[in-house]
């Protein structure tokens, strides 16, 4: 399905979040998601459903100072 990752026209295979994020490579990564621009934290992940056209943001911590 085709779906919009970090503002990339993306296509996954995936049903669910998790899924997707095993799909992309970010399966061990520590990132914060959102889905719809709506933050899912990692124990949700398994129960956001995908749907055709859905935006992914997919960020990974930084170390500053």
């Amino acid at each position: 399905m085709k779906i919009t990752l970090n503002g990339a026209p993306t296509d996954v295979k995936a049903e669910t979040l998790a899924a997707a994020l095993d799909e992309l490579g970010y399966a061990d990564a520590k990132v914060a998601t959102a889905l719809n621009e709506r933050f899912v934290p990692s124990a949700a992940r398994a129960d956001a459903v995908l749907s055709p056209g859905d935006r992914i943001e997919v960020v990974a911590p930084q170390q500053g100072g």
